[in-house]
């Protein structure tokens, strides 16, 4: 059993290394396009697919309370993942659940961040699709080859994927890509003296 566990924090290890080489341009990209959007006066609106939920809502709450250092609530939104608030006829929209909420709260200039493991969640596809309708920017959090996702995004998006298949490995890596974007966007925007 020791073993086993051994392995799994070094498997963890791995995959982290491994996003560490390859991730930090992007997600400077990433933390440089929600400041200005921020700056600008948008909103960040956030969502992500079953497990990846708590990834969004962790975020939005980051941007709206604080990372570590107090400061100024900054505009995010996790999207709702519970469909009973948002269709009284049950699943008849199931794959619309995001879509509809970002036609429904978005503006334009917006930024629309997505988090995902493969890249082919229906749900998060037509988010995506919804957000390119009006004019947002989309940063996607994704693992292994990002699926049919990437293929919506354009050059003014950033696509951020996490080097693993494992979705376990893709969480966590996403979960730290979430705390690194928090740190990045409250040291630019909020620069403290001792930093």
């Amino acid at each position: 059993m020791q073993e086993s566990i051994k392995t799994i924090f070094t498997e963890s290890i791995q995959a982290q290394i491994a996003a560490g080489e390859v991730l930090p341009d992007v997600l400077e990209a990433a933390a440089m396009t929600i400041v200005q959007g921020l700056i600008n006066g948008n909103k960040v609106i956030c969502c992500g697919e079953s497990s990846c939920n708590m990834l969004a809502e962790h975020f939005a709450g980051l941007l709206i309370n604080h990372y570590e250092t107090e400061r100024p609530c900054l505009p995010a939104i996790a999207l709702s993942q519970n469909h009973i608030h948002l269709d009284m006829h049950n699943n008849e929209h199931d794959s619309d659940k995001f879509s509809r909420q970002v036609r429904a709260f978005a503006q334009q200039g917006d930024l629309l961040v997505v988090f995902a493991i493969d890249g082919n969640e229906k749900n998060i596809i037509s988010a995506v699709e919804a957000a390119l309708t009006k004019d947002m920017k989309v940063i996607a959090l994704v693992g292994d080859e990002g699926g049919e996702l990437i293929g919506l995004l354009g050059p003014n998006d950033v696509e951020i994927l996490t080097p693993s298949k494992r979705p376990s490995r893709i969480i966590e890596s996403n979960l730290f890509n979430v705390h690194c974007l928090s740190q990045l966007i409250d040291n630019t925007l909020f620069p403290q003296d001792d930093q």
